[in-house]
C-alpha cells in the first residue's frame, strides 16, 4: 500500500524546494513521510530487501527526487538510531545534570522520558530491534554506544540514590537494566492513544520504576530487627561487589 500523496504534487514540492522557495516546515513534512514509509517497508520486507526505489514509490516520489532528502538506506537507519537511542541518551544526561532533583526525582524523570519516547516511536523501535543483526557496521556501532550512554546515565542516578540512602544497596547496573527492560517492553504491548493517555501510562511505569529501587526501610525511624538485618546483608553484598570491582 503506498502513500495517498499525489505523485505530481510531491514532484512539484521537490522542484520548489530545489529552488529554495519552500519553507522548512514543508521539507520536514516530506522527510517525515519518507521516514514513516521507510519504517513500514523495513518492517514488512526487512532492511536488506527494501530498496530506495521501494521507498520512493511508497512516498510518491521518483528516485532522483528522493535523493533531495536522503542519500541511502544507511542514512535512513542512522536517523532511526538517532531517534530511538541518541535522543533518550541526551535527555537522560540533561536530567542527571539538574541540581533541583534528588535521586528519586531523577529516576522518575528518566523513566518518564523513556516511556514517553517509546509511546511516540513504537514502530521505529520495533523495526530497529528486529533489524539489529542487519545494521551496517557504522550504524550498529552508533546504536550500541547510544544504548550504553542511556544505561550509564540511569546507573549513575541509581548509584546516587544508593549513596544517599534512598535506594536499596543492590547492584545499580542490574537495577538500571531492569528499569530499561520494563520500559522498552512498551513497544510490544502499547497501542498509542491520545497524549494524555500516553502520559498516564508513562507516569504509572515511572512510579513502578522508582518503587523497584527504593529502600523499604529508608526514613523508617523504628524498623523491625529482621528488616534491619536484611538491609545490612544487602549493604554487605553491595560493598563486596564494589570491592571486587575495584580489585
Amino acid at each position: 500500500m503506498t502513500s495517498s500523496t499525489p505523485k505530481a504534487t510531491t514532484e512539484d514540492t521537490v522542484a520548489t524546494a530545489a529552488k529554495g522557495g519552500r519553507s522548512n516546515s514543508r521539507r520536514e513534512l516530506v522527510e517525515r513521510e519518507i521516514m514513516e514509509q521507510a519504517t513500514r517497508l523495513f518492517a514488512e520486507k526487512g532492511l536488506a530487501s527494501t530498496t530506495l526505489q521501494d521507498i520512493a514509490e511508497a512516498t510518491g516520489l521518483t528516485r532522483p527526487a528522493l535523493y533531495h532528502y536522503v542519500a541511502n538506506k544507511d542514512e535512513l537507519f542512522s536517523r532511526l538510531v538517532s531517534e530511538i537511542a541518541e535522543e533518550p541518551a541526551v535527555l537522560l544526561h540533561e536530567i542527571n545534570q539538574r541540581d533541583d532533583l534528588d535521586p528519586v526525582a531523577k529516576v522518575h524523570e528518566m523513566a518518564m522520558s523513556i516511556a514517553l519516547h517509546q509511546t511516540q516511536t513504537l514502530d521505529r523501535f520495533r523495526v530497529l530491534i528486529r533489524s539489529e543483526a542487519e545494521l551496517p557496521a557504522g550504524v550498529a556501532d552508533t546504536y550500541r554506544q547510544s544504548r550504553r550512554r542511556v544505561l550509564k546515565e540511569l546507573v549513575a542516578a541509581v548509584e546516587e540514590g544508593i549513596d544517599a540512602g534512598q535506594f536499596r544497596p543492590a547492584d545499580p547496573r542490574v537495577s538500571a537494566l531492569g528499569i530499561v527492560g520494563m520500559l522498552n517492553w512498551i513497544a510490544w504491548w502499547h497501542h498509542p492513544g491520545d497524549a494524555e493517555a500516553d502520559r498516564t501510562i508513562a507516569r504509572q511505569l515511572a512510579d513502578m520504576a522508582v518503587h523497584s529501587v527504593l529502600d523499604p526501610v529508608a526514613g523508617d525511624t523504628e524498623p523491625g530487627a529482621e528488616r534491619v538485618i536484611a538491609q545490612m546483608r544487602q549493604g554487605l553484598d553491595y560493598l563486596e561487589r564494589s570491592v571486587r570491582a575495584e580489585g
